[in-house]
């Protein structure tokens, strides 16, 4: 791991819940002699307590999937699919070593779709994570062909983030003639990633798969209570938005 990857982590680890809420409340407790340690430690609470409510992660993760669409075309104007992935489960017992994490078999299925209704080749972008013995690109390569019986034309399996995603992925694309993509995201995670492969030099077709936000807010009281599966909602919508804030600062 190189020492930039390390502060990168580092970074977001207490930019984002819990780590956020969390710091407050240390620095809350190691200044507690000052006068305003108080009103830092009870807004550290409220804040994670926030994340932890259901309307608030859901108006978190609306605001960015609100910004996006479902494909409409069955026939879109492109000369690939490219999917991304999203993690894996390491040495899982039941599959004899690495598998697809929740996020990449997301994408992975919905972009086999595609691939049998257009007939269009299929780019796989994802570096190996920590402690896993495959890239992300060869497990869903391998789902694809074994599974869904979907050829992978390119494999992109040395990135290790949205950012090398675009970049490698475009390389190797653009090496094959190809300008135009169709991107398979999940639905939080278009808006950053359209605009990488934008960047990156491709002209883009979205289609989102796994919305999580409903166009109507109908709140159930029990939903106010504190969810763990809310906080992880609230930490995927504040992650892209910290991811789409750096990537207008450097540029």
């Amino acid at each position: 791991m190189s020492l930039a990857w390390a502060l990168k982590i580092l970074f977001s680890t207490f930019l984002l819940p819990p780590g956020n809420g969390l710091l407050l409340l240390c620095l809350a407790g190691v200044f507690r002699r000052r006068r305003w340690a108080f009103g830092l430690a009870a807004f550290a609470t409220v804040l994670l307590i926030a994340q932890c409510i259901s309307p608030v992660a859901e108006l978190l993760i609306a605001s960015l999937e609100s910004q996006t669409t479902a494909l409409s075309s069955t026939k879109p104007e492109a000369g690939a699919i490219v999917i991304l992935g999203s993690g894996l489960v390491t040495d899982a017992a039941e599959y004899g070593g690495d598998t697809a994490s929740e996020r990449t078999l997301l994408r992975t299925r919905y972009g086999a779709v595609l691939a049998r209704q257009t007939g269009l080749p299929v780019l796989v972008t994802g570096g190996r994570p920590l402690k896993a013995s495959r890239s992300e690109a060869e497990v869903m390569a391998g789902i694809l062909q074994d599974e869904f019986g979907v050829a992978v034309r390119w494999q992109e399996a040395v990135s290790m983030d949205t950012a090398e995603n675009a970049a490698f992925s475009a390389a190797m694309l653009k090496a094959a003639g190809v300008q135009r993509i169709v991107l398979v995201t999940q639905a939080f995670h278009m808006p950053r990633a359209r605009r990488l492969f934008e960047q990156a030099g491709l002209q883009v077709t979205e289609a989102p798969t796994g919305f999580i936000s409903h166009q109507k807010f109908d709140w159930q009281t029990i939903e106010f209570l504190p969810q763990a599966y809310a906080l992880r909602t609230s930490y995927y919508a504040l992650h892209e938005w910290l991811g789409i804030a750096w990537i207008s600062l450097k540029h």
